[in-house]
């Protein structure tokens, strides 16, 4: 049985107390990225304490219930690809 939970970007930006709708992403990613190719997402200096602490725990727990969403952030912030050519976050 799996009892893991899939969760989405849009938790993720929940999770980090940010406004999370498609749209919401899409400005974020705007206006942060692209972030240097040798820069980890949570070296980024976007972060308040609390939103890096529960982003390097999230990295930390490679797998868990916020592995998908957290690489797809990151592949979002390094790659910086056309705000209109992103997927959207929530998928129905």
């Amino acid at each position: 049985m799996d009892t893991t939970t899939h969760r989405t970007l849009n938790d993720l930006f929940d999770q980090l107390g940010l406004p999370s709708s498609d749209a919401d992403i899409r400005q974020f990613v705007s206006r942060h990225g692209p972030l240097p190719a040798e820069q980890t997402l949570t070296e980024a200096p976007i972060w308040s304490d609390a939103q890096l602490a529960f982003l390097t725990e999230a990295w930390r727990a490679d797998g868990g219930d916020w592995a998908l969403p957290f690489d797809e952030l990151n592949v979002l912030l390094h790659e910086h690809p056309d705000v209109e050519d992103m997927p959207n976050a929530n998928p129905s």
